[in-house]
């Protein structure tokens, strides 16, 4: 049961219902999520960047490798809404999040998601090198900021409790 209910979408201070209409435009809905961080303003606004920095990580490493380095962050939490929402991406590219096969550059880049997720300070600089392989710095520092907004999102539905949104129970680990 979630520790602060999400608000409704009408009742929310106005900032919040401007950012929660721009994410029903741009994304179809307002999970559970961006409603509870609609309580304030500032919190909805600043992980919502998680988006911009998605979009700057996708176009270098890709879509797919984006995709499974934030679910290794997600499932590394044991953050239920995040790696489930990371199955159903991956389920419906047509991947089994349970047996995913990954060449040895996505094992390392998954690997340091996970890495950045347990203790940052102990990533060894062979993991860094083989996960930042070819990537200018620029894009270095956008990764670590994208895992460290990820980490953020996972840290926020751990520990206020956020429900599950229904959309997502079909893609639970063991729903199927």
């Amino acid at each position: 049961m979630a520790r602060v209910e999400p608000v409704v979408e009408d009742q929310a201070p106005p900032r919040s219902r401007e950012l929660l209409t721009e994410q029903v435009t741009s994304h179809g809905r307002a999970t559970n999520m961006k409603r509870t961080l609609a309580h304030s303003p500032t919190a909805l606004f600043a992980l919502m960047r998680w988006y911009d920095l998605h979009t700057e990580v996708n176009a270098f490493l890709g879509t797919r490798l984006t995709t499974l380095f934030a679910f290794g962050i997600s499932a590394q939490t044991d953050c239920l809404i995040c790696s489930t929402f990371f199955r159903r991406w991956l389920t419906e590219a047509g991947e089994d999040p349970d047996r995913l096969t990954m060449t040895p550059r996505e094992h390392a880049v998954v690997e340091f998601g996970r890495q950045l997720a347990r203790d940052a300070n102990a990533i060894s600089d062979d993991l860094h090198a083989r996960a930042t392989m070819g990537l200018a710095p620029e894009q270095v520092v956008t990764l670590v900021a994208f895992g460290g907004m990820m980490i953020a999102t996972n840290v926020f539905n751990n520990a206020l409790k956020v429900d599950l949104d229904d959309y997502l129970f079909p893609f639970r680990k063991g729903a199927t």
